[in-house]
């Protein structure tokens, strides 16, 4: 065995990686519970400045 790692050869424009086991499965499923857990808070906070603020209904002035 060589201590030298082996070049690799570059991957063609365009195409996909190839992605092995459940990581890749898991790192989206990561990404996803990450994003839904910030746009419930945004639409929860959202929720509270609409019900603070009663005069910034449609229609009114």
């Amino acid at each position: 065995m060589s201590d030298t790692p082996t070049p690799k050869t570059p991957a063609k424009p365009g195409a996909k990686q190839p992605r092995t086991g459940s990581s890749a499965g898991q790192g989206r499923e990561d990404r996803l519970k990450a994003a839904l857990k910030a746009n419930m808070a945004r639409r929860k906070a959202q929720s509270k400045a609409r019900q603070a603020d009663p005069g910034d209904k449609p229609g009114g002035a």
